[in-house]
């Protein structure tokens, strides 16, 4: 397991009524990668997504799906295809209710939590080893409140501490790039 990560998916959906939601904070991370390596992203009828190559690479891709959540893996599945990038080159970014805001972890593999954009790319790479970084966006305390609490916008204390966490996750990319995801480990893992 010793690829280095080469399409980097940020779960959320499309549409303005979406863009400031809990759920987006993965199309939140693919924004701020694409602004700190000035990396063009447009819009990409056949991989049903958003796309760019991540500067300066050209074997680095960065996706947005515009599928709706749910139908994530549609778009996972046509950028893996065509570059032929094996699952395991693959880091999925997606708001994580089991983490409290600010907090991010970085995984391989595992089940899809109930996340029904990881559930929907489990099924359209009909595997689930693959690498995840879970951005915590904390959770309502009720099963029942989810839906509402992911599709609305969070408090400004929530936002400051995603935003930092984003920012600070966006700092091991070269050692995702590189394969190193030990030290890509230790740096999100290890609070300051």
């Amino acid at each position: 397991m010793t690829s280095a990560i080469k399409l980097f998916v940020g779960l959320g959906n499309p549409g303005d009524k979406y863009t400031a939601t809990r759920h987006n904070a993965g199309f939140w991370w693919v924004d701020l990668i694409a602004e700190q390596s000035n990396s063009q992203l447009s819009m990409d009828a056949k991989m049903f997504g958003i796309t760019g190559k991540l500067n300066p690479s050209n074997d680095k891709w960065l996706l947005k799906p515009t599928t709706f959540m749910n139908a994530s893996g549609k778009s996972v599945a046509a950028m893996a295809n065509y570059y032929k990038i094996k699952p395991a080159e693959i880091l999925v970014i997606h708001d994580e209710l089991d983490l409290p805001a600010g907090q991010t972890k970085l995984k391989f593999g595992g089940g899809h939590g109930g996340h029904n954009g990881l559930r929907d790319i489990h099924a359209a790479l009909g595997t689930k080893d693959y690498w995840r970084l879970r951005v915590g966006i904390d959770h309502p305390g009720d099963k029942h409140a989810v839906v509402n609490y992911v599709l609305k916008a969070p408090t400004k204390d929530e936002q400051k501490a995603i935003d930092d966490s984003l920012y600070d996750s966006s700092k091991v990319i070269d050692a995702l790039m590189n394969g190193d995801f030990d030290k890509a480990m230790l740096a999100l893992h290890t609070k300051k």
